[in-house]
């Protein structure tokens, strides 16, 4: 079963992605009470960078729907979801949010079908790291001079405003955010973020990290190893 969580931003205000950035809190979902559901996945859209007060945060400044994709325990019954959210929304300042929802769910279709459509359709897509395709995550690479940094090449489009985003193997794990730098091969798009962010006593060295790429209304998805 499908549904959407919508959320509707005034102009000049933002919230965030699963991983805020330099700045901000990620949207946490609860679902405790839900009925029927084995269960419930919520899906990010991609999604923008914000500058926030010199800071550089991930998330959305337009309105969003988050994708669920709800298991039932049992498939001839209906789910009743039941949702208590955690956010933040910010435009100046940050205001800590909470919203809560029930909703039943069956098999039949809804007037909501298209709007879900569409937020499906701006899901990162999962790709292999060195796709040959002209929108693409070609390679992520450990650097050690000038400084310390992850280096990664990006083939797209070439009139495409491109954003990258990356995260650790878990959410404790605060990676800068990517920023374009010089050096690519020709037709091919550079970013770098210096080695930081990782948990105290842990290392980069054979972690998986994943790179979001955005070009538009388009976005890749990549994992990665880091050497």
């Amino acid at each position: 079963m499908r549904a959407g969580i919508e959320l509707r931003l005034k102009p000049g205000w933002h919230t965030y992605w699963r991983y805020p950035g330099d700045a901000g809190v990620p949207p946490r979902f609860d679902f405790a009470g839900t009925q029927n559901a084995q269960t419930v996945d919520v899906l990010w859209p991609a999604p923008q960078r914000i500058r926030e007060q010199g800071l550089l945060a991930i998330g959305y400044a337009r309105d969003v729907i988050w994708p669920l994709e709800i298991v039932p325990k049992d498939r001839q019954r209906p789910v009743t979801l039941r949702l208590k959210l955690h956010y933040a929304i910010c435009e100046t300042l940050c205001v800590p949010a909470e919203a809560r929802a029930d909703l039943v769910l069956n098999a039949l279709s809804s007037s909501h079908d298209g709007a879900l459509a569409v937020a499906q359709a701006r899901l990162p897509q999962k790709r292999t790291l060195g796709d040959n395709a002209n929108f693409a995550v070609r390679s992520v690479r450990r650097e050690e001079m000038p400084r310390p940094r992850v280096v990664v090449d990006i083939a797209a489009p070439a009139d495409a405003d491109v954003a990258l985003f990356a995260e650790g193997p878990s959410a404790d794990w605060a990676l800068p955010v990517p920023v374009p730098v010089d050096g690519a091969p020709a037709g091919l798009r550079r970013f770098a973020f210096d080695l930081e962010g990782a948990p105290a006593g842990e290392s980069y060295q054979g972690q998986r990290i994943t790179v979001t790429a955005v070009a538009g209304e388009r976005a890749i998805e990549v994992a990665a190893e880091i050497q």
